[in-house]
């Protein structure tokens, strides 16, 4: 393929990837809005929320396999046909529970999609510092993507319905099949290779009794039973689907490739990476929009300091990680994203002024959120080459997978540990006047809908209580990621330390 192909070529998927990654936070600063005109419960909020990293999660593993069967571009286009339908299906969804459908339908499209776009990549850009930089500017879009989601639905909320916040999608899919038909080579696959269904439905049972283990966990009133069934529930799927992996001559993960440690250490740092970015924006947007009163587009422009931060330091690892190899770049961009989220937390108004003028000014968390953007650009970048880079070429749509699944595992885990800490807190903690009605205690949504229908007097009191107790969840949540990701910085400096162990993997494909 000639050189502006290929680069054309990288436009188009990194297009692909935009809309997944748009779609994963554009939710963030309309919830609020969702909440109100859906009537959405605090359940069907993180549902609305979980429910598209949870089904990509379930499925990226297959949908690579089986992207290696019938070929990665008939996957890449089958994907944003699916993405564009799914998007209309969400655009005029008349119900919560209606539109927590449409999201799973878009992760079926975005599960097809995103292992395409790094299998593509991976067999059009053969010289390593070409593919290098392709994986950079792949990571920098996913990145983008999830830092132009608050803007964006906060640009169409303020002018349009909550539906165009979906809609807008459509033209873009239609564009990028244009091009993807002409553009993508259109290799058959490999017809030898199996697709394992029922690893899928395993894999999906065990993170979504996980996930509801959690949620079941931190909400009032927790039922221990519900907690026992949902935890047995995922330990069951986890396990036979460890089982079948080992036992099959083609599984959709391949153990094997854990015993790379730069492998591993990108896994981990990808994961722990949208953790933290997944976490910090669903729950800061939040507190901008409800705390402070800044409209969607205020909140979703002030989070995007976060990719201001995070594409030139993404760029930077992408031309560099080839040369320094991904050690230095994971563990210090997990640590200096640490110090951005800490950072964050003591300029954020209201919560630990760390600065005496003009306290209340939201503004004081730019540069925060700009150190944490660039140590997750660093970490993302680095983790995306080290986990394709180190994989070999027959295991590209497995590895694509892989690392996919460790990106949405971390959202996933992101939203449904902090979004539910966050939740479980403010229950916990906040003290009502006298008088006011128990679903003000639910959330801080909640909260301020019922202060709407009293009298000032009444209502302030109400709105400072649940704005401190919300606070409280806030402060905690952000202490939780900078943790993790320290500990991951820890984790993935010794692990990369070892002695390479690439040799472990082997380079051609297993005799079936």
């Amino acid at each position: 393929m000639s050189g502006t192909k290929r680069w054309w070529l990288l436009v188009t998927v990194a297009v692909g990837l935009l809309l997944i990654s748009v779609d994963m936070t554009v939710l963030y600063t309309a919830l609020p809005t969702l909440t109100e005109q859906l009537h959405a419960d605090a359940s069907q909020k993180l549902w609305i929320i979980n429910a598209y990293p949870l089904v990509m999660a379930g499925l990226l593993l297959g949908a690579g396999t089986l992207g290696d069967r019938v070929g990665h571009k008939r996957m890449f286009l089958a994907g944003l046909a699916l993405f564009g339908v799914a998007s209309s299906v969400a655009a005029f969804a008349p119900s919560a529970d209606v539109l927590i459908g449409a999201r799973a339908f878009l992760a079926v499209g975005a599960s097809a999609m995103m292992p395409a776009t790094l299998s593509l990549i991976r067999t059009t850009f053969e010289d390593e510092h070409e593919r290098n930089i392709a994986i950079g500017v792949w990571g920098t879009m996913s990145v983008v993507g999830t830092a132009l989601g608050p803007i964006l639905g906060g640009l169409l909320i303020e002018h349009f319905w909550w539906g165009s916040v979906f809609l807008i999608n459509v033209p873009v899919v239609v564009l990028a099949l244009i091009a993807g038909a002409v553009l993508a080579p259109g290799a058959s696959g490999r017809s030898d290779k199996p697709w394992d269904f029922i690893a899928s439905v395993q894999i999906m049972v065990g993170l979504v009794g996980l996930v509801h283990a959690v949620k079941e966990a931190t909400k009032p009133g927790p039922d221990p039973l519900h907690i026992v069934i949902a935890l047995l529930a995922a330990a069951a799927g986890f396990t036979l689907f460890v089982r079948r992996q080992r036992r099959r001559t083609h599984p959709l993960l391949d153990f094997v490739l854990l015993r790379d440690p730069r492998i591993l250490s990108g896994m981990v740092a990808a994961a722990l990476a949208m953790f933290a970015t997944a976490g910090i924006q669903l729950v800061l947007t939040q507190r901008l929009q409800l705390v402070l009163d800044l409209t969607p587009l205020h909140a979703g422009l002030l989070v995007a300091a976060f990719a201001a931060g995070c594409l030139p330091s993404g760029a930077v690892a992408g031309s560099l990680v080839h040369r320094t190899g991904p050690r230095p770049l994971i563990a210090g961009g997990l640590l200096t994203g640490a110090a951005g989220v800490l950072l964050t937390l003591l300029l954020t108004p209201g919560v630990v002024p760390l600065v005496a003028a003009h306290p209340d000014h939201p503004g004081w968390i730019v540069p925060g959120l700009m150190v944490a953007g660039a140590g997750m650009g660093l970490a993302m970048t680095a983790a995306s080459a080290a986990i394709m880079g180190n994989a070999p070429a027959h295991r590209a749509g497995m590895a694509a997978s892989v690392e996919e699944v460790s990106y949405e595992l971390g959202s996933l885990s992101g939203v449904a540990v902090l979004g539910s800490v966050l939740g479980a807190l403010y229950t916990s903690t906040v003290h009502l006047p006298s008088g006011v009605p128990d679903l003000a205690k639910d959330s801080l949504d909640a909260a301020r809908s019922t202060a709407a229908a009293l009298p000032a007097d009444r209502a302030d009191p109400l709105l400072a209580a649940a704005r401190n107790a919300f606070d409280h969840g806030y402060t905690l949540t952000l202490l939780i990621t900078a943790a993790a990701l320290i500990a991951g910085s820890v984790f993935t400096a010794r692990r990369l330390a070892l002695p390479d162990r690439a040799q472990a993997v082997p380079e051609k494909e297993p005799a079936a």
